[in-house]
């Protein structure tokens, strides 16, 4: 049985896979951030761009940044990975140059284009900093190239694919619950009371939750992005193993933002805090499942405003720390790449949470979202060609994914 299950699993990972191409450079995407106070404002502009947010709200939210001299800490771990991406490269003897680029400050795609043109760079492979399927962790990213290959002019002589979500990579997984196992022991030795495991992620519009994910496919919670993150705590509990026992866990929700009139993913993380002490917890240990560094929303959300929560509830707390630049999670992309590449040393395609790796090339109708004043679809780049069949040839996804 485990044989024929394996096997099932190899072939619908086969067949979510692209072509092996040779690609010359890598291209780490991310978010970007401001680096001085002068660039705060003209940052969340660009972030909130078309959505008419004055100044005055926007310098609300830039409270958090200003906090921390202006500064994004996004821009330096992401330095901090694209030298570890180089670095194991480098020892695998793969000779691929790693460029970064952002979707919200410099250096933007379009730039960043323009620069592999010049070096002779035309196929290009883009590692985003979002391990989940959604709009904006993942089909931004895929527009923000297709957008920016029109802009440019360069889509005609420029080839470029994304590599899939990586939430159910082991390496990725892995530091969570090594650290998770940690914490949970630094909190027996403060309290003897019942403890709580916070599993949390960015919250975002029902709409676009509802939308993640093939629509011809159906998901645990009615989402990809929530069934995703669920498989991915499932996975961490179990290896946790005897430290989790009698101590329950959720998926909770951070960072939200909009007008309260508009439905977005719950319960908010603070507002669970809140209500532990009444249900005879005494400790709490989050994990910020949803990030891969310790960036803003890292530290204002969660090192500030969910460990006062707690406080304010006399809970012990504790929060772990993302996967940042961990061994084991930059192998772990790196192995991507290989697979992408077709390197004879490149590992098999394995999910460690679901039955089958995610899709290279998305379905046209994947994450899609509808914005106002917006008919025509954007470009996209890493997309199947309308009318191909998905490749989901199983009843089930290992319970994540349903025909």
């Amino acid at each position: 049985m485990t044989e024929t299950r394996n096997d099932q699993t190899n072939a619908l990972s086969a067949a979510r896979s692209a072509r092996p191409h040779e690609f010359q450079a890598l291209i780490l995407s991310s978010f970007g951030g401001p680096e001085g106070q002068e660039d705060v404002i003209p940052f969340l502009r660009n972030v909130t761009r078309g959505r008419g947010i004055p100044d005055e709200r926007l310098e609300e939210v830039a409270t958090h940044y200003r906090a921390n001299g202006g500064v994004s800490p996004i821009n330096a771990q992401n330095r901090a990975l694209r030298d570890a991406l180089e670095a194991e490269l480098a020892r695998r003897g793969i000779e691929l140059p790693v460029l970064l680029a952002n979707r919200n400050w410099d250096p933007y795609v379009a730039d960043v284009l323009r620069e592999c043109h010049e070096r002779g760079y035309t196929d290009l492979l883009v590692m985003a900093t979002s391990a989940y399927s959604g709009y904006s962790s993942c089909r931004q990213y895929r527009e923000d190239y297709g957008v920016g290959l029109e802009e440019t002019g360069l889509q005609d002589v420029m080839h470029v694919e994304k590599i899939r979500q990586y939430y159910d990579s082991e390496g990725f997984l892995r530091p969570y619950a090594r650290n998770l196992r940690d914490s949970l022991q630094a909190l027996r030795s403060r309290t003897d009371g019942g403890l709580r495991v916070l599993f949390t992620t960015h919250s975002v519009p029902m709409t676009d939750a509802n939308a993640a994910g093939p629509q011809r496919m159906a998901f645990e919670r009615d989402s990809a992005y929530v069934a995703q993150h669920l498989a991915a705590a499932r996975w961490i509990v179990e290896q946790v193993g005897e430290e989790m026992a009698d101590v329950e866990w959720e998926l909770v929700y951070q960072s939200r933002s909009g007008p309260p009139s508009t439905p977005w993913l719950e319960p908010d993380i603070c507002d669970v805090i809140e209500s532990l002490p009444e249900q005879g917890v005494t400790g709490v240990a989050v994990v910020p499942l949803g990030f891969v560094s310790d960036h803003m929303e890292v530290m204002w959300d969660l090192d500030t405003e969910a460990r006062d929560a707690a406080a304010e509830a006399q809970l012990e707390f504790e929060r772990i720390p993302t996967a940042g630049t961990d061994p084991e999670f930059v192998a772990a992309l790196v192995d991507l790449v290989e697979q992408r590449l077709g390197t004879p040393t490149a590992p098999p395609r394995v999910s460690a949470c679901s039955r089958g790796t995610w899709f290279d090339e998305c379905a046209p109708d994947c994450c899609v979202k509808v914005l106002h004043g917006r008919d025509e679809p954007r470009p996209t780049i890493a997309q199947r060609p309308q009318g191909e069949p998905i490749p989901v040839d199983l009843d089930t996804d290992g319970g994540v994914v349903l025909r």
